[in-house]
């Protein structure tokens, strides 16, 4: 099985500062000085963290823009220094635990995301309306699957080989989007594109190759995402 591994986060709790700016709330009468928070980055999250409430904290949220929502997880600590720290390590972990759920396609042998994953992903990458096109066609097909030119019919392409391109360009773009999470002990998703997306089913006839099948998690993440 090929597989790569996302950069290090080497020196996570050190120069947690560096490059990170500062937004201050806005000033309301009759209160004292407003908290001053703090905006960084780690992996492919937005790190806001400041003394809210009489308590450090570190919260993390998809990084913009994106059309995904809410809180990815929040941390505390003694200062804001240890909350970043401590928030750092509740992100690695649960990438850990997201890549222990991950399945093995026995097919190809390749580690096929969980459909929470695949939804973060779709919902913060950027794909053509012809990869999105034929991506909604490959989930509403189901284990049937498509065959390559009803693919390609699905994105307007007239040529097969252009659709299959297009189709593994998305595949390495969410691959690409998910190992920017992982850490360095977290194995990444196959920079395969297509057998990120899917796999060939069995033909019954020797002289045509097998539909199409969408992985059933990224089948399930499309109906959510979209």
């Amino acid at each position: 099985m090929s597989v790569y591994t996302a950069p290090n986060r080497s020196d996570a709790g050190r120069g947690i500062f560096k490059g990170m700016s500062k937004k201050s709330k806005a000033k309301e009468p009759k209160k004292e000085a407003a908290a001053t928070i703090r905006v960084g980055e780690y992996g492919r999250y937005q790190i806001k963290s400041g003394y809210i409430a009489g308590v450090y904290m570190a919260r993390a949220f998809p990084m913009p823009p994106t059309k995904a929502r809410g809180l990815i997880a929040e941390a505390t600590g003694e200062t804001e220094e240890a909350a970043i720290a401590a928030l750092h390590s509740a992100i690695d972990a649960r990438d850990i635990r997201r890549s222990e759920d991950r399945r093995t396609d026995q097919s190809t042998g390749t580690q096929v995301p969980t459909s929470d994953e695949y939804v973060e992903a779709l919902n913060t990458v950027k794909l053509t309306k012809p990869q999105g096109a034929m991506l909604m066609a490959l989930s509403l097909a189901e284990a049937d699957g498509l065959t390559e030119e009803r693919i390609a019919n699905a994105g307007s392409y007239k040529s097969t080989i252009s659709a299959r391109k297009a189709l593994a360009s998305a595949g390495r773009t969410i691959a690409g989007y998910l190992s920017s999470e992982s850490g360095s002990k977290v194995p990444s998703t196959s920079c395969d594109g297509m057998a990120l997306i899917g796999s060939r089913g069995v033909s019954g006839h020797e002289e045509k190759p097998g539909n199409w099948i969408l992985h059933p998690e990224l089948c399930a993440a499309i109906r959510i995402a979209t």
